[in-house]
């Protein structure tokens, strides 16, 4: 199984110590980046392109949710789990689009939960090797596959709704398939 690229953002470099450890153990992911700088991290994370990021909430200057909605405002669209020690902050991270929630200390059973469901998330849809999507496809199918209607899709690109249907039935008649329903089955077979 291939590895899952992912980038670690925390302010406490002994949080960063502490998950990189836990993550080297589930042998499951490979660690492409990682900061205290939240601001810095956005350009990193913008250029390295991880699948997966690991985001505290509370850190000087920007919260992991204003680091998240930086990253989609610049049209790129990880998942993203928080690792916090507040668990007041779960609602509204489930409100932010956040793949997982986990509390410090982490629990290396919780963090593998996280990484299998991640994988089977992953599974779900996959665009066959031999279909040529553009970037703008790919974002949509994205947004898609988290539940976006046309209309909130076009907001969150800055698309209108016709242009957004349009970049779908370009999708559906690429990958040779009637829906995005028989889209994610078939990527199950």
């Amino acid at each position: 199984m291939a590895k899952i690229n992912c980038f670690l953002l925390d302010d406490q470099i002994n949080s960063i110590e502490r998950l990189t450890s836990l993550l080297h153990q589930t042998n499951q992911v490979e660690i492409i980046g990682d900061l205290c700088d939240p601001e810095k991290a956005v350009a990193q994370i913008l250029k390295l392109k991880p699948e997966l990021v690991f985001i505290d909430v509370e850190m000087p200057r920007m919260s992991g949710f204003e680091v998240v909605q930086e990253i989609r405002n610049k049209l790129f669209f990880p998942k993203f789990i928080f690792v916090t020690a507040y668990d007041q902050y779960a609602i509204k991270a489930i409100r932010a689009g956040a793949f997982d929630y986990i509390l410090k200390p982490i629990d290396i059973d919780d963090l593998k939960e996280a990484l299998e469901r991640f994988n089977e998330c992953q599974k779900k849809f996959h665009i066959p090797e031999n279909c040529c999507l553009s970037e703008r496809e790919k974002e949509v199918v994205e947004l898609v596959l988290e539940g976006k209607t046309s209309k909130e899709i076009g907001e969150i690109l800055n698309l209108s709704k016709h242009t957004v249907d349009s970049h779908r039935r370009n999708v559906l008649e690429k990958t040779n398939v009637k829906s995005f329903h028989e889209l994610i089955c078939t990527s199950n077979e």
